[in-house]
């Protein structure tokens, strides 16, 4: 570790001189965690399409939906968040702050076990009118303890998200970020379901529209919302996007058209700039009721050109993997279905997920697909809510990397932790059978343990991880060797969230991993069966 002093119960991995910004940022985090949340209550925010900032998606505590059953009276909503009002402007934030332990697959000689911390500041200005919406947010985020000897050579790689931090940005602990700045344009002409948003802003696929049955939000927000794009909100900087989005939203139909470049960031402070990549997604979301049943159905197609000049990631040999200047140009194409049917003493659960790719991995034919089944029972009727799912993931691999056909699934620009808790893995060339369990033994607190079994598509292939482009010169997924092998592994977890109050919440996490066979190979003095494990304590204060 590199000589650090403690800042805010944090060990920072700088001399404080040599780091005049984090002063300041720790004088501002103090003031905001401890003013009380009512003298900050003297405007109500906006609704979903307000100009106010929120906690990083990937952050929140997932809500425990509690389906309601026919003829129950429905409770009122709770009042609002309130914040801080100048004049007509809301001044709106959040202040996030984790403690992370990995203890990644043991590599003698190397930081493979170790703790980092991070404490991330957005605060933003915003105005919403009838007509037109804006709002200017800036994060500023600060690292704290970064392993320096967590990056092994070869197939080892990276040990854990500290390894990447450092790897991203060496002797840097802290930046300033213009993180959103947009303007929504409403009642576009003249048609009150229409609006238009230009600027920089973030963008979830999936969660353009929320359902408003509670068991198909839930599903929507935990299990299809970021799946292939995303702010990576987990991370400490997290993405947004330069571009524009078209909305038009009535009671049963949604039509979004989103077109934008990325922004740096992720693991990376420096946040700032675009990348040479351009996205585009457009989808159609319907809300349905099939015998009594709601449901919702989605179709959507995204086109993806990466025009900077990288080796790209996949698993053609070195020699026959030239520094590629051509560029990547993916369609995908796919949808949803999802439903939640009422039955004596509860509700099931359904939903299916599936998509295609075509296009150009450099010199490369692009062909691949993934899909997903999941079901779940949740008992309404019992006091705690306990909500039982399985479900099974399955996306391509590539089985010759001399056949001038790339088959690995592209997972593009998602948020990799919605659906890898302990992120050692994303969806690509992978095969996840899970089961999961959710329960609320009070109302302010929600428990989750989830276990999957995982294994690689294709032996050919490689593993893969990471959340897509975030650097100018970094391609943004890794890959290590599978060796001929499929097992990556189990891996078993459970989450506990803490809503203290409406404006303050607590997380704890824990993810242990029994490694397979393709672990073993790369980390031999794990032996057959190598293992893992992250956990990490969180607080999120909102203002």
């Amino acid at each position: 570790m590199r000589p650090f002093a403690l800042i805010n119960g944090f060990t920072c991995t700088k001399k404080v001189e040599r780091s005049p910004f984090i002063v300041i940022f720790s004088a501002l985090a103090l003031f905001f965690a401890a003013c009380p949340s009512n003298a900050l209550a003297q405007a109500p925010p906006a609704t979903e399409q307000a100009p106010a900032p929120t906690a990083p998606a990937a952050a929140q505590p997932p809500a425990q939906a509690a389906a309601k059953p026919e003829g129950a009276k429905k409770p009122a909503p709770p009042p609002p968040l309130k914040h801080l009002k100048i004049g007509k402007i809301v001044l709106s934030g959040n202040l996030r702050g984790r403690s992370e332990t990995w203890g990644w697959f043991p590599t003698p000689g190397y930081d493979d076990s170790y703790t980092s911390g991070a404490m991330i500041l957005r605060v933003a200005l915003g105005q919403q009118t009838k007509r037109l919406d804006w709002l200017m947010e800036g994060e500023f985020p600060v690292l704290m303890n970064l392993p320096e000897n967590a990056i092994a050579p070869g197939a080892r790689g990276q040990l854990g998200a500290g390894g990447n931090y450092f790897a991203a940005n060496h002797q840097q602990d802290a930046s300033a970020i213009p993180k959103q700045a947009y303007v929504r344009f409403k009642g576009l002409g003249g048609d009150s379901a229409s609006s238009l948003r230009l600027g920089r802003f973030e963008f979830s696929d999936a969660m353009e529209v929320m359902p408003k049955n509670a068991t198909l939000a839930a599903l929507k927000r935990d299990r299809l919302g970021q799946r292939l794009i995303g702010p990576f909100g987990f991370s400490h900087v997290g993405r947004s996007f330069d571009g524009l989005q078209y909305m038009r939203d009535t009671a049963k139909n949604n039509f979004t058209f989103f077109g934008a470049r990325p922004t740096e960031g992720v693991f990376q402070l420096r946040g700032t700039n675009e990348l040479d990549v351009d996205l585009y997604y457009a989808a159609w979301t319907r809300q349905l009721s099939v015998h009594s049943a709601p449901s919702e159905a989605r179709l959507f197609g995204i086109h993806y050109h990466d025009g900077r000049p990288l080796t790209k990631t996949d698993n053609r040999p070195k020699p026959l993997v030239p520094a590629e200047s051509e560029n990547i140009r993916i369609n995908t194409v796919g949808g949803h279905w999802t439903s939640a049917v009422p039955v004596r003493g509860g509700t099931v659960d359904l939903l299916g997920w599936g998509a295609g790719q075509f296009g150009h991995w450099g010199r490369l034919t692009q062909l691949s697909g993934a899909m997903a089944l999941e079901g779940g029972y949740q008992f309404t009727k019992v006091s705690l809510k306990p909500w039982i799912r399985a479900g099974y993931f399955w996306s391509s691999g590539d089985g010759n990397p001399a056949d001038g056909s790339h088959n690995t699934f592209f997972q593009i620009l998602p948020t990799p932790r919605v659906y890898a808790r302990t992120p050692f893995f994303n969806l690509m060339n992978l095969k996840d059978a899970f089961v999961e369990f959710r329960v609320k033994p009070i109302s302010k607190v929600s428990l989750r343990s989830d276990a999957h079994q995982l294994w690689l598509s294709n032996s050919s292939d490689l593993w893969y991880a990471g959340g897509g482009a975030f650097q100018k010169g970094t391609f943004g997924m890794s890959g290590r060797p599978s060796g001929g092998q499929t097992g990556l592994g189990t891996l078993v977890d459970i989450s506990a969230d803490y809503a203290v109050t409406r404006y303050t919440t607590l997380s704890f996490y824990a993810g242990g991993i029994r490694g397979g066979s393709v672990p073993a190979l790369i980390y031999p003095a794990g032996g057959p069966h190598p293992g893992a494990l992250f956990v990490y304590f969180e607080f999120v204060q909102s203002f």
